[in-house]
This record gives structure tokens, C-alpha cells and sequence, in this order.
């Protein structure tokens, strides 16, 4: 009963989510500092799948505020 459009949509979010459980984060200076590669595949496709920048997604998913 879902249209075929709100389908797709559904699928793009937990395509994305899957990815982001994939992403390679590597903790410095005992978990006070993280990093991700910004070559990491899987950010960049959460990132086309979402369409967000992968700079700032780069940059938010490793600092708090």
C-alpha cells in the first residue's frame, strides 16, 4: 500500500544507514579525538545517497557539538 516513490525513499534511508554502520572511525588519544578517512567509501556513499556534503559530514560525525 506504500507508493512506489515513498519506496524508494525508504530504501535510499536505510541504504544510508547501513552504510554509516560501515564507516571505518578511528579514535586517537583514548576516544577524546576521532577521525574518518575522506576516502572512505562508504561515507561517500551515505553522502549521495542523503545528498549532504561530505566535508561536513565528515566533520560532524567526529565532534560533538
Amino acid at each position: 500500500g506504500v507508493k512506489e516513490s515513498h519506496q524508494m525513499t525508504i530504501f535510499r534511508i536505510i541504504a544510508a544507514i547501513l552504510h554509516l554502520g560501515n564507516l571505518k572511525i578511528q579514535g586517537e588519544r583514548d576516544g577524546e579525538v576521532c577521525s574518518i578517512s575522506s576516502e572512505d567509501e562508504h561515507l561517500s556513499s551515505f553522502c549521495s545517497l542523503l545528498g549532504v556534503e561530505h566535508s561536513q559530514m565528515q566533520h560532524w560525525l567526529c565532534h560533538r557539538k
